[in-house]
């Protein structure tokens, strides 16, 4: 049987490998060049003191710190490339004009790990970029749908709506157009997948499919980080 319905296992394990290859990489470049970067001190000083740590203990929670931010950069990418190893959709890679596309379902998507990914004064540049996509009779979307997609919403409820953020530099909302969307990432995996659940079950499935790939590493239990997903992500009404 395989891992997930709407991915082949070799796609998904692939795509763990990577992620966990850059996890690897950024460890040892953190533990590489901790001396190289700088630490604030002060900062320092009084994390030890207010978190009672001792020095090595917290040496090893910057290096971790460290290392995560490089980590965390490439989470976008993982969901990126996840969905476009689906059938009937197509990872663009990121020297195109948006990240995903489906031809059949006349889509195309921006996709970001996190709602704050993209500055407040920014969103109104992805939506005149998406409405360029879809509007201009020039264009090869032409007609298509485009979505801004936040994996990590600003909070746990599900939307699927149009994309209508604030122009800094008019002081006015951008202009509705039903075509030009932004959806939350549960949302958006299961209208890539057709599996209302998809995103749980990938999350559910991740701990076997790390254990496989990575013998060596540690146990994971997805019951103890469950808590984590249901604050981020709303079950489906």
């Amino acid at each position: 049987m395989s891992w997930l319905p709407w991915i082949s296992d070799l796609s998904l394990e692939t795509e763990v490998q990577n992620l966990i290859a850059v996890a690897k990489k950024a460890q040892i470049q953190s533990n590489k060049n901790f001396n190289k970067n700088v630490i604030d001190p002060f900062s320092a000083l009084f994390e030890i003191a207010g978190f009672n740590l001792d020095f090595q203990t917290w040496e090893k929670n910057e290096i971790t710190r460290q290392a995560q931010k490089s980590l965390q950069n490439q989470i976008g990418n993982f969901h990126q490339n996840i969905l476009g190893s689906v059938e009937n959709w197509e990872n663009l890679k990121t020297k195109q004009v948006v990240d995903l596309k489906s031809d059949k379902n006349k889509i195309i998507a921006e996709v970001k790990n996190k709602y704050n990914t993209v500055s407040g004064g920014k969103l109104a540049e992805l939506y005149y970029s998406l409405d360029s996509k879809v509007s201009q009779k020039s264009s090869k979307y032409k007609g298509y749908t485009a979505f801004y997609v936040a994996i990590i919403p600003k909070s746990p409820d599900r939307y699927d709506r149009p994309f209508t953020p604030s122009n800094k530099e008019t002081g006015n909302k951008c202009p509705l157009n039903e075509q030009i969307r932004e959806i939350d990432g549960a949302s958006f995996y299961s209208l890539v997948t057709g599996y209302q659940d998809a995103l749980k079950d990938l999350f559910n499935v991740l701990p076997k499919v790390i254990r496989k790939c990575f013998p060596e590493s540690n146990e994971l239990d997805p019951s103890k980080l469950e808590h984590f997903f249901t604050i981020a992500f709303q079950e489906p009404q």
